[in-house]
């Protein structure tokens, strides 16, 4: 009796096995087949001057046979949540730091597939010249994410205004402030408005896009990070499962061209650089 239980059973588990094998082995074809037949994606942007640079790029992915259709964040906080869920393909608006925060925080399954450009982050003033014209007391504004926060706090301690504790680097927050001999107040404030917020500061740190955004001119600008081996080269990025597609390929080599290097230098007239 409990052997031809056994045996029932253990049948019953060779042909349930054999079923999932064959099942495997005829939707893996079909995956991969997925992959390589999509010739249209969805790329997470952000608002404003890279949709003039998209659409160059969407131009020159038409002609290698790929549709890009852009979807337009206004929130920096959003484009990889969107990735993460499928909502998009790819994303091009982010630096390895921020990315790098968010896979800690959210653990995000992203990678970086095809460098695009860097926009030195500067430090912008209605009311001085320069950091060293800065007062006593000095109300700074700066982004309120961990990684752009960081990189507002090295300018600062670049232009000689603060200094952080050893080592901080891109990781750096207030808490690691060492010494404000002037006492300047730093402001953490959301990207998205920290440049409308100028006028109403002492200075501020803005990412460049936001700059422009915000009206905020090169006049404006009173200190700049340096270019030369710049750690904030924004990418393209998609989940690791879609790295090797073929797409992807198109993608990044659509985006990596003279036709668009010459559109994104008309689009940010010097305040960004292509950096492929």
């Amino acid at each position: 009796m409990h052997r031809r239980v056994a045996v029932t059973k253990n049948r019953f588990l060779s042909v349930t096995t054999a079923a999932l094998l064959l099942a495997g082995s005829a939707l893996a074809p079909f995956a991969l087949a997925h992959v390589a037949d999509k010739t249209s994606v969805k790329v997470g942007i952000m608002s404003g001057e890279d949709e003039d640079v998209w659409r160059e790029v969407a131009k020159q992915a038409a002609a290698k046979g790929l549709t890009v259709k852009t979807v337009v964040f206004n929130d920096y906080n959003q484009p990889n949540e969107a990735l993460q869920n499928g909502e998009v393909d790819a994303n091009a608006f982010q630096h390895q730091p921020f990315l790098n925060n968010q896979i800690k925080v959210n653990h995000y399954d992203i990678v970086r597939v095809g460098d695009t450009a860097v926009w030195p982050i500067g430090l912008y003033s209605k009311k001085v010249k320069s950091a060293a014209d800065l007062k006593e007391g000095a109300v700074i504004g700066v982004p309120n994410d961990p990684s752009n926060e960081a990189r507002g706090l090295v300018l600062l301690e670049q232009q000689g205004v603060i200094k952080l504790r050893a080592g901080a680097g891109i990781a750096a927050t207030t808490a690691d402030i060492t010494d404000n001999p002037r006492h300047v107040q730093i402001k953490e404030l959301d990207s998205g408005i920290i440049g409308r917020s100028v006028p109403d500061l002492d200075a501020a740190v803005v990412n460049t896009d936001w700059a422009l955004k915000s009206g905020l001119t090169k006049a404006d600008r009173i200190a700049q990070e340096p270019v030369k081996d710049n750690p904030y080269n924004n990418f393209i990025a998609v989940k690791k499962e879609s790295v090797d597609a073929p797409w992807v390929k198109t993608l990044v080599a659509s985006y990596q061209n003279d036709a668009v290097k010459k559109v994104f230098d008309q689009v940010y007239k010097g305040t960004g650089l292509t950096a492929w």
